[in-house]
């Protein structure tokens, strides 16, 4: 029977957590070998425009498996049909993004199906462009398998070349043929193009062993069950009729029964086995508990679906518990402002959270206030010993509308909300003091200076809201880390252990407000960033400032900012306090011109991490480079010299660079944040500042930088210091001597010691550059 039509579907027979872990795989695949790659591409009429442009895109996204590069992979291309046609040699494009754009450009060119034509042309040329079999060759065949002329013969002589002919099928494959193309054993040769994800897994589970590097810790490769099928259309007999035929009789006929045929689809089954890559997966550790359902998210992220009564925490915790003890108050809105909607939701995360915190051992202190024109406080700081009572208090609480006056309610709570009455006189509440702030609706009065009494009367204020009270929230709060903004209302309860986090915070801060930290800024203020974009890296400078606390003692804060050239806008020493700060950004200005980040690192190194400039001796010291992919070639000397004496560098870059350059300026994969487009940069702010105060904690080396200025040597001893110098005198060699001039300072000889405390150097250091001015 002639075959009229031929769908070929590609099935592998695994569950469909484990199809989910192959196509994760496939995305993440890269081969590094040194390897010459020639895709072999059908443009006949058998495929078709559409199915051609199809076949180009799925040669991109094998590519995005291939390390191109021109000594590891290098890639050639050509188009067949009638005759082959060189579309590009090997040698022509030498980076990834090059020859996926030259692929995208490749025209249609139609004619007939001449594969073995184009296997002869291969026989006959080489791979064009390549390293003469110098190193292992890679064919990849992407066709329909529909070749008007024989190709057993000339694909049996390019595999005895030693070439490897994977045959990927598209469209509606004939598998037979692509079995003939494909090399030995075909079942790790042949690819199905319909699943690219899938297909990039089968080429590098092939290649892993002998061409490609090793697969990532823990990934093995698996063998499973699959099968190739082909539908093809039939003719069968399903009856008969009665047909007239003719008689050798003059002038008549004779009736018969003839067969009556119509045209049937069946699938021709190919049973095979599949070999994929599969590497563990965020569920394999069944990570959910108490029977929450884990849900994959790529290799290593995942998230639990939680049985209800469960979700403390994000892996269906059933409880939360308060490991510290505060004196712990809520101030409810409800003002008409966050409607009786909101009011309801926030007495229901109250109930939820306190149910998960509140036990019978319980050592924390808790009271509910509520207000909008007025504040009443109907659950006193510590009225209730039991969860019971508390509860039915908390239900017992009522909506009641007015105006929305929080900066009021924050100035009588400070006043009245932590009036203890101890039950012996001689014992003393001492507990920290929690506000937790619960508010949906912008006030009605100024929070500032409310905010600012309350702090002053020694209350940690923590704010809950939803994303339209960011701004007031950390007007209240004075810091974002003490802010928890939700999403949506079931986002609201999904935040509560961030809550429990930030209670138990108090005292130990979270973030680097307890770490004595010398930070600076590098913002690249060139043409290649523009102005707009230039806004939001100033934008995103002010929102990390405000994480750290700004004063002589914690954190001191420089900017540079940089065209061609570097300009200091303010020094380390020049702002004490965090509105100085945020008021001095804003009206940093844009420079345009060509960006060399490279003498922004220069000027950091010689003109602001210097005991002149107000950095401290004894206090780590980080760098914040924040730039695009241009002006970077000049920067990893500059860079390696700022690490060389203890300053951490760290690389924020957006749009496309090359990794390699990326790393030797940033020295570790650790230090390096690669951002797609300048309105994600605020996504990553977490990230790096948690990094910044992680540096903030390392041990610090006193000598590094340098605190001896005028080429004074710095000399190590058991938690000290002292500078050697020549010519000058002082702890930092700072006063030079005048000869016939005694020394001036009878305390400290040019070779003093400076014993190590960093409060101490801090306060010599503030008083050094007093006496400069």
């Amino acid at each position: 029977p002639a075959a009229l039509l031929v769908l070929g579907i590609q099935q592998i027979h695994v569950g469909q957590e484990v199809i989910g872990k192959i196509s994760a795989a496939g995305q993440l695949m890269q081969c590094s070998g040194s390897l010459d790659v020639l895709f072999l591409l059908d443009g006949s009429y058998s495929i078709g425009k559409g199915s051609f442009e199809r076949s180009k895109h799925f040669a991109g996204k094998l590519c995005d498996a291939l390390d191109i590069h021109p000594d590891r992979v290098r890639v050639g291309m050509i188009q067949f049909s009638s005759t082959p046609h060189l579309e590009f040699p090997l040698d022509s494009y030498l980076t990834k993004q090059e020859v996926k754009e030259r692929i995208k450009r490749i025209v249609f060119r139609g004619g007939s199906t001449e594969t073995g034509q184009a296997l002869k042309y291969i026989l006959h040329k080489g791979f064009p462009g390549g390293r003469n079999s110098s190193v292992p060759e890679v064919l990849i065949i992407i066709s329909d398998g529909k070749s008007q002329g024989s190709t057993a013969m000339p694909a049996m002589q390019v595999k005895e070349r030693h070439i490897t002919v994977f045959a990927v099928g598209i469209k509606f494959p004939r598998w037979e043929e692509l079995h003939v193309l494909a090399s030995e054993p075909p079942e790790r040769h042949l690819l199905f193009a319909g699943d690219a994800d899938d297909a990039a897994n089968g080429l590098y589970s092939t290649l892993s062993d002998p061409v490609c590097t090793a697969t990532a810790p823990g990934c093995k490769v698996e063998s499973h069950p699959c099968e190739r099928r082909t539908l093809e259309t039939v003719k069968e007999v399903a009856g008969s009729s009665v047909c007239w035929k003719g008689s050798k009789q003059p002038n008549a006929v004779q009736a018969s029964l003839c067969p009556f045929i119509r045209w049937k689809r069946v699938f021709i089954k190919h049973p095979s086995r599949c070999f994929r890559t599969v590497c563990p997966g965020p569920c394999d550790s069944q990570p959910c508990e108490n029977g929450g359902t884990c849900v994959p998210e790529g290799l290593d992220r995942y998230h639990c679906l939680c049985l209800l009564g469960y979700g403390g925490d994000v892996h269906c915790a059933a409880k939360l518990s308060l490991e510290c003890s505060v004196d712990l108050l809520f101030l409810m809105d409800s003002s008409a402002g966050v409607t009786l909607e909101g009011f309801l939701r926030f007495k229901a995360f109250l109930k939820r959270f306190l149910q998960a915190v509140v036990g019978q051992d319980s050592s924390m202190g808790v009271g509910v206030a509520q207000y909008d024109d007025h504040v009443r406080i109907p659950i006193e700081l510590g009225q209730h010993k039991d969860v019971f009572n508390l509860m039915k208090s908390i239900d017992a609480l009522s909506y009641s509308g007015g105006r929305t006056l929080t900066g009021r309610a924050l100035q009588y709570i400070a006043q009245h909300g932590f009036r203890s009455t101890p039950v012996f006189a001689d014992v003393q509440d001492d507990l920290p003091r929690v506000v937790v702030l619960l508010t949906d609706s912008k006030s009605q009065d100024s929070v500032a200076e409310a905010a600012k009494y309350a702090k002053d009367q020694n209350l940690f204020l923590i704010g809950i809201g939803s994303s339209f009270m960011r701004a007031e929230l950390t007007t209240v709060t004075g810091n974002p880390q003490q802010n928890i903004v939700y999403s949506d209302p079931q986002d609201l309860f999904n935040r509560m252990p961030e809550l429990q986090r930030k209670i138990c915070s108090v005292g130990n801060p979270e973030g680097c407000q307890a770490q004595s930290l010398d930070l600076a800024f590098a913002v690249d203020a060139s043409s290649g960033v523009g102005l707009e974009n230039f806004l939001r890296l100033r934008h995103f400078v002010r929102s990390s400032c405000l994480h750290f606390v700004i004063n002589r003692d914690v954190t001191q804060i420089a900017l540079v900012i940089y065209g061609s050239k570097a300009h200091t806008v303010f020094a380390l020493d020049t702002h004490t306090s965090s509105s100085a700060v945020l008021q001095a950004i804003d009206q940093v200005p844009f420079l345009g011109g060509s960006g060399s980040a490279g003498s922004a690192l220069v000027h950091i190194y010689s003109d602001v991490m210097t005991v002149q400039k107000g950095a401290r001796p004894g206090v780590n010291k980080a760098v914040v480079l924040l730039t695009n992919r241009g002006g970077l070639q000049d920067a990893a000397a500059p860079a390696q010299q700022l690490r060389h004496n203890g300053i951490l560098v760290f690389v924020v870059v957006t749009g496309d660079t090359e990794r390699d350059t990326l790393l030797r300026v940033a020295g570790s994969p650790t230090y390096l944040v690669h951002v797609s487009s300048y309105e994600d940069l605020q996504y990553y702010q977490g990230l790096i500042i948690e990094r910044i105060c992680e540096e903030a904690r390392s041990p610090v080396n006193l000598c590094k930088p340098n605190p001896c200025m005028n080429q004074g040597v710095c000399i190590l001893g058991p938690g000290s210091y002292r500078c050697q110098c020549h010519g000058w005198e002082g702890p930092h060699c700072e006063t030079r001597i005048v000869r016939g001039d005694s020394p001036r300072s009878p305390a400290l000889s040019p070779r003093s010691h400076v014993q190590w405390s960093p409060r101490g150097l801090q306060h010599f250091s503030r008083a050094l550059q007093h006496s400069k001015r």
